[in-house]
Order: structure tokens, then sequence, then C-alpha cells
């Protein structure tokens, strides 16, 4: 099982924390960011993705006939088999599909919406190479399930599998193709950029990572006036994210060099995340962005209750920058969802974390890296400067070092005396200049060190202490 992560250390003063010490509910197949893993492996099997369709309708659904679900996918070979299986689940429970195709994360989370629809499904590992994949769901109001809903869903998935109870042939559900769902998130994506503003005149480059949005990025930027180049547009089943993408933003920041663009645009495979770069080819992150455009946004007096949430992961200087712009820092546990959550319960309008995952309630339910990427457009647009000079003034970041070991085992850390051991001692050095957070990854067999500090060798020497006592512990 995946434990929340555990934030070790003292914040700053000023910083509120949402971040939680373990799960709420304990649960099988869902991780932090629905299921995941090795696609035709369990629990990513076609078993399992019918007794999930078949569980949506029962739960979501609340088990009416013909109840709608939508649909989408990234461009992984593994979405066909994982879509047949989804498709023949919700149909068998007396559910009606609606099948957009290949469209973003945030596209899905807004089709639901828009259709009226009792919920929105992605096929999509996210980041994770092609042969992974995974299943996500919305709820009818375009929000990710609550922890308590997906334990309901496994209940079922592990009770009869949705086999009880089926209605009979009259009342069984059909499957629609909707034509049109690209088109319809496009011009929703643009209207969240002002309408006064164009794109004329900015060149920019924009790495669709051979994913979800590998149509719908380029056509949002070129139908805003942008002279765009593309990377990543030609998906073949097995190439997402690969060396590529938010991730892998290297190829991107050398055609930004050489086209001479204004600005270079990378998102991931299921285009729910942005990562930019500048004119000279260097990466600017998830917490630069927020610091940019929060800042403006508490000189407009538009940002909620002057307060930004981001995750424990999320730089020092992230928080400074926003205190010295006048607003507060709220930091929850690390995963999306768990930045929407704290968001819609203190009534926020802006949050995300460094990796990318950029939230604006104000137009959307979930993190769009489309969404985000207008966000700065805007602001270079409307201000005539630069991505760098931007960026550079946003916020000073505070040295930042994280370790990533693959773990056999996950227990929790506060039964690893060893390691709770070598995290007090580095906080103790640290003090209130710097953070330590462990963590369980969500969606891979890993454990994550992350370590903040004003010394760079300092930082590094606490982590490894740490990596050696999870590795003796945990193998």
């Amino acid at each position: 099982m995946v434990k929340a992560e555990m934030a070790k250390a003292p914040m700053t003063t000023s910083a509120a924390t949402e971040h939680r010490r373990g799960p709420r509910v304990e649960r099988k197949i869902f991780g932090t960011d629905g299921v995941r893993g090795e696609a035709n492996t369990y629990p990513m099997t076609t078993e399992i993705a019918m007794a999930i369709g078949r569980a949506i309708v029962k739960v979501i659904g609340r088990g009416g006939h013909h109840s709608r679900v939508v649909i989408g996918k990234d461009t992984r070979l593994s979405g066909y088999m994982l879509e047949s299986a989804l498709v023949s689940g919700i149909a068998s429970a007396g559910g009606d599909v609606y099948l957009v195709g290949p469209l973003p994360t945030p596209g899905i989370a807004h089709m639901t919406q828009a259709m009226r629809a009792d919920a929105g499904v992605v096929i999509s590992a996210s980041h994770n190479p092609y042969a992974d994949n995974g299943i996500k769901i919305f709820g009818r109001d375009g929000y990710k399930l609550p922890d308590e809903v997906e334990s309901e869903l496994e209940s079922i998935v592990f009770g009869d599998g949705g086999l009880a109870s089926l209605p009979t042939s009259a009342d069984l559900g059909k499957a629609f193709r909707i034509q049109d769902a690209l088109g319809r998130y496009v011009t929703f994506v643009k209207s969240t950029f002002p309408r006064e503003l164009r794109l004329d005149g900015l060149r920019i480059v924009v790495d669709c990572a051979h994913g979800a949005a590998y149509r719908a990025g380029p056509l949002v930027l070129e139908e805003l006036g942008g002279e765009v180049r593309t990377l990543g547009v030609k998906p073949n089943g097995k190439n997402i994210n690969l060396n590529c993408g938010a991730l892998h933003p290297a190829q991107l920041a050398r055609e930004v060099k050489s086209a001479r663009a204004d600005i270079g645009i990378a998102l991931d495979g299921d285009a729910d995340r942005l990562i930019v770069v500048d004119e000279h080819g260097h990466v600017v992150d998830g917490d630069a962005i927020m610091a940019l455009v929060g800042a403006r946004r508490l000189a407009d007096h538009s940002l909620r209750k002057k307060t930004l949430v981001a995750t424990v992961m999320s730089n020092l200087g992230l928080e400074r920058a926003i205190e010295r712009a006048g607003g507060k820092l709220v930091r929850t546990a690390v995963g999306d969802r768990y930045v929407v959550e704290a968001m819609r319960r203190h009534g926020y309008n802006i949050g995300g974390e460094q990796s990318g995952h950029l939230v604006f309630l104000d137009y959307t339910t979930t993190g769009d890296g489309l969404i985000a990427a207008l966000q700065v457009l805007a602001v270079m647009v409307r201000e005539s400067r630069s991505i760098s000079e931007l960026a550079a003034e946003a916020m000073e970041r505070v040295p930042q070092l994280l370790v990533n070991l693959k773990v056999a085992h996950k227990r929790p850390l506060d039964e690893l005396p060893e390691v709770d051991r070598a995290i007090k001692a580095a906080e103790k050095k640290l003090g209130n200049e710097g953070r330590v957070v462990v963590r369980f990854s969500g969606t891979e067999p890993k454990v994550r060190i992350m370590i903040e500090g004003p010394d760079e060798a300092q930082i590094k020497s606490h982590a490894d202490s740490i990596a050696a006592a999870l590795q003796s512990a945990l193998g």
C-alpha cells in the first residue's frame, strides 16, 4: 500500500500546511492519481478495467440505467485494449458510453461537465513510459474522485466484480463516439485567454510529448495568433514521453535556441502539466510559474484570500516570494488532487506543483498545461517582457536536491528507526533554513528524498545519509 508522504522538518512559521501524515482510506489499487501500472499486468488488466467500468455505473451512476460516462485516453498502444474493456463493463451494467478518443486529461474533465455526464474516465499513465497505463476518474462535477469514493469502487471490484444485479438485455448500455470533442476543448481553452490580447509576433515551440495534446496544443496557440513550431506531435503508440515533453525538455531547449523562439512549452503525455523553457533554453518549472502568476494575481486582487496552494515539494523560494508580494502559501500532500482538495475546502483559486501541475479553479477543475501556458503568455504579452526576465525576478530559488530510490517494499517511515534518526539529524543541522521531505511515490515503486538548505554540499551530505539508511532498511 502506498503511504502518503511524511513531511519532516519545520517550515517557516508563515507557511500553513494541509499535508497528511498518512492515508485516510486504505486502498488496494487506487494510488494518488487513479489506478496505474504496467499494461496487461495486474492491476492494469482488461478484467480489472471491466470491473471498474461496472463499479462506476453502480457507485457514481448509483445503479441508474443509462448513466452517462465519458471516456478519453492518451496515445498509448494499450489504450485500445483498456478502452474496450471499460466500454464493455459500463455497458453491461446499463451505462451509456461517450468516446472522445485522444484528448488531454483536463479535456475529459471539461467534457464530463459540459455533457452533464455522471462520470469521466481517462485512460492514461500521464508522464510514465508507454508500457504503463492508468485509469483515473472524474465525478459529474469534473473533479477527481475523493479517496472514499475510490474505496467504494474497490469494494465492488474486489467483491462481486459488479456482476450482481446486472440489467437484462433490454437495458444494456450503448456506446457513442463524440466527433467534435477536440474542437470543443480547443474553444474552451482559448476562452481562458484575455479577449483583448493576441499572440501575434510571438515565436513559440510546443512539445506535446507525442501524447494526448498532439493536436490540441498547436491548434490553441496557432488560433490565438502565435507563430508555432511543434515537437512531439507524431504519436505511434510507443513514443509517448520518450525523451520529450515536460519530463525531458532538453530537445525543446535546443529547438527554442535554434529557432530563436520567445518561449518553449512542454506538456506531458496527458497534458495536465506544464514546464516552460525561456528564450535561452533555461527551464522554468511549476514553482517559478506559480510565483510569476501569483504575484500578479496578488497585485490585481484576484488571488482569493491572498493565498497560493502548493505541495510540500515546492521550493522554499516560492513561499518567500509569495510572502514578499503580500500573500501566503498553503502546503498540501503531493498530488494535484490534494492541492485541488485544499483549494475547494478553503475557497482558494490558484495552486499547483513544482512538477508543473498548475490548477486555475477560475477556469477548470484540474491541472491543465495549456491553460497554464496561456496564463504565462498573457503576462508576457501584457507587459512586453521576455520569459527569462519574468522568471528571474519571480523568485530566488533555495538550493534543493531530490533523490529517487527504487524500493522493493514500502513500509511506514515511522517504523524505520535508522531512517528517522538520519532525518532528525538533517533537520537539526538545517534548522529553520531548510526542509526535509521523505515520501513514497504514489505512482511508482520509489521513495523520494527532498532536501533544501543554503549550502549545496551540506544538503547532499544529508541526502546521502538518509538514502543509505533507506537502502539498508528497505533493500
